[in-house]
């Protein structure tokens, strides 16, 4: 009995000081799952580029699915040269300016507010047009990342959704829903 006691305890033994290294390979090489969404990215844009509907009758070299092909080509071969590199024992390294401090924890309040403003843009986006909506998300941006200037954010807000839908609306020809300022601008 005192001998499958210390095989069970070896067993034991074994698998406790398995788990750490293979936490510790996981952490080591962290990029892999990068690879892997690149990876993912790239077949996902070759699969739509392959199997998109084109008029057969288009002249010259160049079609629509060139550019797709070229880019979901382009995101394999990376994928696969960032996995030998990480594999190889390449590992990537913060800038010397970046002043992130990884003890800390994420702030889950300002992405939430985050989040919450830009899906609020994407809801009033239709009903209320462009410009009131761009402004609700430039302005709730400004206070979920740390703004309380309630005298000049809401006008700077203001000034930025109405340039960009003017120049998206009439100089680039993308139209954009004008909501209630429609006739306005």
């Amino acid at each position: 009995m005192t001998k499958r006691t210390e095989s069970t305890d070896v067993v034991a033994d074994a698998a406790d000081t398995e788990r750490p290294s293979r936490r510790r390979w996981l952490r080591e090489h962290s990029e892999l799952g990068v690879s892997a969404l690149l990876l993912v990215l790239g077949v996902l844009v070759l699969t739509d580029a392959i199997t998109m509907d084109v008029d057969l009758t288009q002249r010259g070299p160049v079609g629509p699915r060139t550019v797709p092909i070229v880019v979901g080509a382009g995101l394999l071969v990376i994928a696969a040269l960032l996995a030998v590199d990480v594999l190889r024992g390449g590992r990537g390294e913060a800038e010397a300016g970046e002043d992130v401090d990884l003890s800390e924890p994420a702030d889950w309040r300002t992405v939430l507010l985050l989040a919450g403003v830009f899906l609020g843009a994407a809801v009033l986006i239709e009903p209320l047009g462009f410009p009131v909506a761009g402004a609700l998300l430039f302005w709730g941006a400004a206070f979920a990342l740390g703004s309380r200037r309630f005298d000049r954010d809401p006008l700077i807000a203001a000034v930025l959704s109405v340039v960009a839908y003017a120049v998206f609306n009439n100089l680039l020809g993308v139209p954009l829903p004008g909501g209630p300022l429609m006739g306005v601008l």
